[in-house]
């Protein structure tokens, strides 16, 4: 690999990587928010089920199945920040195979 190629490649991963971290911060407000609103949800709902009588052991479980599409943007969200973060590593990972490609070619 020409030296010249591995800079360019070394500097388009680092673009990506400053990217990413812009993508990163959106995820994980995306999932703080989706957090908070299903949390919000599943109060309210426990409420409104204490307030109807239904009994206190099975509330919670009542609950989180009459919320659950809250949850379920809640999970999506938490595993697409997830995979946020593999990405940046991944990217993390290829600018340091660039860099001993580097090392190893100016000491030629």
């Amino acid at each position: 690999m020409e030296l010249s190629n591995v800079i360019q490649e070394v500097n388009e991963a680092a673009k990506r990587l400053e990217s990413s971290a812009d993508a990163l911060f959106k995820l994980g407000r995306e999932k703080a928010e989706a957090e908070r609103n299903y949390r919000s949800k599943l109060a309210q709902e426990i409420l409104k089920l204490r307030t109807d009588k239904m009994p206190v052991s099975i509330v919670t479980d009542i609950a989180k199945g009459n919320v659950s599409d809250a949850l379920f943007e809640r999970d999506v969200a938490e595993s697409a920040f997830k995979a946020g973060i593999e990405v940046t590593d991944a990217i993390k990972v290829r600018i340091s195979a660039y860099q001993t490609i580097l090392k190893y070619q100016s000491d030629i």
